[in-house]
């Protein structure tokens, strides 16, 4: 478990979308707490799923959003605009629970679309992890953030001024 040390969801899902907000998170620089985007996602996961239990936070490392069933873990976003690192996200999570001897399935919710993706770790996403982990590792040693880089989550991003202003 040596090799997840700092590592967790968020970050993974950063990376697929922003290196600057890997370093940023990782370094403890918050975001903008009253992001209206920020706001929406808290939002959601307060007004779906409601009977289901929610939160559960494992070693301080990840926080699994709902548990749809003993077998099952869940993610809630508020849209599939980042499927690839919500994706990956959840394998995160599968990948670590399988380090514990835990082997489990994992769902992708989108609630206001509507949407239920099922998420299996396969040897392929286990290697993808693992690049990614050694990528994020070398993102948090870096002095200093890597350069803002203009992208279409630039305009959304609780982080926007950090970069742009």
């Amino acid at each position: 478990m040596g090799e997840l040390q700092n590592i967790n969801g968020t970050l993974i899902w950063y990376y697929y979308i922003c290196p600057r907000e890997v370093w940023l998170i990782g370094h403890g620089i918050e975001a903008d707490q009253e992001s209206d985007f920020l706001l929406l996602g808290k939002h959601i996961h307060e007004i779906f799923y409601k009977r289901q239990k929610k939160e559960f936070m494992i070693d301080n490392t990840i926080k699994i959003d709902i548990l749809p069933s003993k077998k099952v873990i869940g993610e809630i976003k508020k849209s599939s605009k980042y499927l690839k690192s919500a994706k990956m996200q959840v394998a995160f999570y599968l990948y670590y629970l399988k380090q514990k001897g835990i082997n489990i399935e994992g769902e992708l919710l989108i609630p206001e679309e509507r949407k239920k993706e099922k998420v299996k770790l396969t040897p392929n996403l286990e290697k993808e992890l693992e690049e990614a982990i050694k990528e994020i590792k070398k993102i948090l040693k870096m002095d200093r953030p890597p350069r803002p880089k203009k992208i279409p989550y630039c305009k959304n991003c609780a982080y926007k001024e950090m970069c742009w202003s």
